[in-house]
Formats: structure tokens, sequence, C-alpha cells
């Protein structure tokens, strides 16, 4: 079984080192791609490069507030793409509001977080994310492994 790779779109560098040591503090030791804008990662998973099959082990955690193209575009082009609409895409934002939240699921979300504002609950809230993607299942393998 391929690891599953995340890619991590996240335009605040301080908020992607926070994410990606708090999932390790959760037991996730999974490679992270970083992305710092909504283009760039699509520009990755456009690349032929990837191979055949490379869609089945990614998980994309998503901010919505990035530069050159915005989380929603993302989300709806990847959920509109046949090759790569079964991608977990779990938006990780700090907006609460609700129908940003229901704009993300009806594109196709497959799980919503708020970014909490202090510290120790961002904190918190990533190394939770950590412990559900250790048991969560997906269309193509269980992220058990991770």
């Amino acid at each position: 079984m391929e690891a599953i790779k995340i890619l991590l779109v996240e335009d605040d560098a301080g908020h992607a080192r926070l994410i990606e040591k708090n999932l390790f503090r959760a037991g996730i030791t999974n490679e992270i791609v970083f992305f710092n804008n909504g283009q760039s990662v699509l520009d990755y998973l456009e690349v032929d490069g990837l191979g055949q099959g490379a869609f089945q082990n990614l998980l994309i955690l998503l901010d919505l507030n990035l530069p050159v193209l915005s989380g929603y575009e993302v989300l709806a082009r990847i959920k509109a793409d046949e090759r790569m609409k079964k991608i977990p895409v779990i938006i990780l934002t700090t907006t609460d509001l609700p129908q940003e939240i229901t704009r993300c699921y009806e594109l196709g979300c497959n799980i919503f977080i708020t970014k909490p504002v202090q510290y120790d609950e961002f904190c918190n809230a990533i190394r939770s994310l950590g412990l559900l993607l250790s048991i969560v299942k997906t269309p193509y393998i269980g992220l058990k492994n991770l």
C-alpha cells in the first residue's frame, strides 16, 4: 500500500508550520507538500508526470483565502475533473460563516474545519484533525497507515 501524500495549500507560512507540527504530534508522518497559492497546487495536479493512479494517494488540506486562485476555485476545479474528483479535500480556513460552509460542501468538499484564532485552540484542532485522519477511510485506501 502506497502512503498517502498530503497536499497542504496554505499561504500563511506560520499556519503551514503549525499544521505540519501538530499533525506530526498526532502521529501523522506522511510526506506533506506545501503550496502557497491556488494555482500552484492545480499546476502540480495537472502535470502529466504524476502518472496513472497517482490521484489515489493524495489528500488535500485547502485554505480558502489564497492568492492567484481562491480555495473555492481550486475546490471547484478539482471536483469537476473526472480524474481528481475523488481526492479527499478538507477545507481548513478561518471563516465560520454558514453560507461559506454551505458553499464548500456544495462544491464537493469532504470536511470543513474552521481554524481557531487562539494559538492553543489552533494546535488542538490540528492534532484532532490528525487523529481523525488516522482512522478515516477514503474511496481508494485507508488513511490508517498514515
